[in-house]
């Protein structure tokens, strides 16, 4: 009951337009001071939560994404995308979801790659002679590219939460990644052939290495993070730090636009959605300590237990509830909350943790694509200007192709875990 209460006032003071980890944090501190536990203790779970010398990868790596955004990399690897699929069927379309394969490699974020790029592929689509839902839906869904290949910020607060290797995370995320990107250009194919929508020339070999030289550096930004990790040479955590320095080395010496201005516009940006980030993270800590104490984790354990008898059963039913849950619940609320006490079940099934982390992660990524609540929706309606309710109908066929593939990692746990056994 008092859980139930718990997240009742949570989700009241979300409708209210109250952020997500300000809710949690006026609930948990109402608990708190209800049950006489204190408010001081409150305030140390707090900064106990966010003592975690991992999650300073996530500002990191933010700036870094940031930095290379600001040198115009954007348009370099839209126009790199566009030399390569352009003259495929779909056009455009599948450019979008090339173009948002490769700016992952920067990213880490849904949101910063619908906003990064976002604006620039629908301006391009819609001069094309795209229609808006079109245009404004695969922009959505290339998007959840962003966290599944390296860096990817939601492998990392799960590695942190879970105690798994990042690094195997963001191996594991490769191929999931790579399969996502293809499944969503197959969809591309075949609405366009349907629509007739534009192809684009083919470009000339000349084109094509031109557009490569143009956006090597950026190109090679996981390859420095992975190469670097697995040498041995850093940690995850080191390995962001050497991310932003490689972004300002490689916009100092190659690309030459990083002014004052941009660096300060950079670090204002990565400073706000770090904010808002550990705001969550904050809340999160302090509602740990209210599902400790009320034995939420080992009822959420014993109600799987009852009416799942294997690991392909449980994996069913936490997507399922995921898909429900990340239809009115922010993404990363649902990761903190709610997959730390999902782990110790999976590994009761003897599940692979990267394997789980890189199914959630997908499935959450899913989710910011669902109305009402789909975070990447809400960002593309707004640097697109098209008007929400026409882009949540015109998201719905675009959520087949993840779905289809989430089933293919679900049934073969080797397309996730096959590149961190092998470099392991």
């Amino acid at each position: 009951m008092t859980i139930a209460l718990i997240a009742g006032a949570w989700l009241v003071l979300m409708l209210l337009g109250v952020p997500v980890g300000v809710a949690m944090i006026f609930v948990a501190m109402a608990y708190f001071a209800y049950t006489g536990i204190g408010l001081a203790f409150a305030v140390q779970r707090m900064v106990d939560g966010l003592n975690s010398f991992p999650l300073l990868a996530i500002p990191l790596f933010i700036l870094a994404a940031a930095i290379l955004n600001s040198a115009g990399i954007g348009d370099r690897l839209f126009g790199f995308a566009h030399a390569l699929v352009g003259h495929i069927r779909g056009g455009l379309g599948q450019v979008n979801v090339l173009a948002s394969l490769f700016f992952s490699g920067m990213s880490g974020s849904a949101i910063a790659d619908a906003g990064g790029l976002g604006k620039l592929e629908i301006k391009a689509m819609r001069e094309a002679g795209y229609d808006d839902e079109y245009a404004g839906s695969i922009t959505a869904a290339s998007s959840m590219i962003g966290p599944l290949v390296p860096p990817s910020i939601p492998m990392v607060l799960y590695g942190v939460i879970a105690d798994t290797s990042i690094g195997s995370l963001f191996l594991g995320g490769v191929v999931p990644g790579f399969l996502c990107a293809l499944a969503l250009m197959m969809m591309c194919y075949v609405l366009a052939s349907r629509r007739n929508y534009p192809v684009s020339a083919r470009a000339s070999v000349v084109e094509i290495w031109s557009t490569f030289k143009g956006s090597f550096g950026a190109l090679l930004t996981p390859f420095v993070i992975i190469g670097g990790i697995f040498s041995g040479l850093f940690s995850p955590t080191e390995a962001a730090a050497v991310t932003v320095a490689y972004a300002i080395l490689l916009d100092l010496l190659i690309y030459r636009q990083l002014t004052f201005a941009k660096l300060w516009d950079s670090l204002y940006d990565t400073m706000k959605t770090s904010a808002s980030i550990a705001t969550i993270i904050a809340g999160v800590s302090m509602l740990g300590v209210i599902l400790a104490r009320e034995q939420a984790p080992q009822q959420i354990a014993s109600m799987f237990l009852s009416f799942t008898d294997s690991p392909l059963t449980f994996l069913i039913a936490v997507h399922l509830m995921i898909f429900a849950l990340g239809a009115i619940v922010e993404s990363l609320a649902i990761l903190l909350i709610v997959v730390p006490m999902l782990v110790p079940v999976a590994m009761s099934y003897d599940i692979d943790p990267v394997h789980f982390g890189v199914l959630v992660v997908f499935n959450l990524m899913i989710s910011t694509l669902t109305p009402p609540m789909g975070v990447a929706l809400f960002v593309v309606a707004k640097v697109g200007n098209i008007p929400f309710q026409r882009l949540a109908v015109a998201i719905l066929p675009w959520l087949i192709p993840p779905v289809i593939v989430l089933v293919l990692l679900t049934l073969f746990p080797q397309l996730v875990t096959f590149l961190p056994q092998l470099l392991n």
